[in-house]
């Protein structure tokens, strides 16, 4: 028996083959210039990403330069507020005495401020009783 070409209508496989060949490395074309633009606008993201990350640290290191500067000043006025407290503590003394010495002052003037209370109220009515 002879085998005859299949001549129905259907291109040969060979040809269909090539055909298939054919898209696919037209397919394969097509995508990898989608690939080199995905990774282009990948590669500019990264660029201003890298920029951004550059000026953050940047504003970070500035940051903690402004802390150490804050942290100083907070040392220096937590040294000052010790020194003014050792200022402070003889003129509180000596308030505590002057305190003293107005309340004894007080202590000692009441008698005479209710002799002198007094001696106005017996004026007051011999001078209401003389009125009349």
């Amino acid at each position: 028996m002879t085998l005859m070409a299949d001549r129905s209508g259907r291109p040969a496989p060979t040809r269909t083959r090539m055909k298939t060949l054919t898209q696919a490395a037209l397919n394969a074309d097509k995508t990898v210039e989608q690939v080199e633009g995905v990774l282009g606008g990948l590669g500019d993201s990264l660029v201003e990403l890298n920029r951004s990350l550059s000026a953050l640290n940047a504003t970070v290191e500035r940051m903690e330069s402004g802390l150490d500067h804050l942290d100083g000043t907070l040392s220096s006025l937590d040294d000052l507020a010790k020194r003014l407290i050792v200022l402070l503590q003889p003129v509180e003394a000596i308030v505590d005495r002057m305190d003293y010495i107005v309340s004894l002052s007080e202590t000692m003037m009441s008698p005479f401020s209710a002799t002198e209370h007094a001696v106005r109220g017996v004026l007051d009515r011999l001078r209401n009783r003389t009125a009349y």
